[in-house]
């Protein structure tokens, strides 16, 4: 049996919303009213797959933002071939 001891700090981890929208951002802290996270992307699905955008055009990227969890319907940690693709979209850095 799988047991889910949580999120640590930088993990990267996908919360899909009530809105329908599926984020994947880095995790900082979890609270009682929401999830603390940075640099928040949005997946959408496009001709050549599925691509990443910002969530927040008008944020600066190293604010953390908390996703209050009232409108979070699961939060999982991300697929490591879409983790990998993140890192790279937000920092430069390829991970193999």
């Amino acid at each position: 049996m799988l047991i889910n001891k949580g999120f640590s700090q930088g993990d990267t981890v996908t919360i899909k919303l009530s809105t329908g929208e599926e984020l994947i951002c880095r995790f900082v802290e979890e609270t009682d009213q929401g999830y603390k996270v940075n640099r928040p992307m949005v997946l959408s699905a496009n001709q050549q797959g599925i691509g990443m955008m910002p969530y927040l055009f008008t944020v600066h990227p190293d604010t953390d933002t908390v996703i209050n969890k009232s409108s979070v319907i699961l939060a999982c940690a991300t697929d490591s071939d879409f983790a990998k693709q993140y890192t790279q979209a937000t920092t430069g850095i390829a991970l193999r």
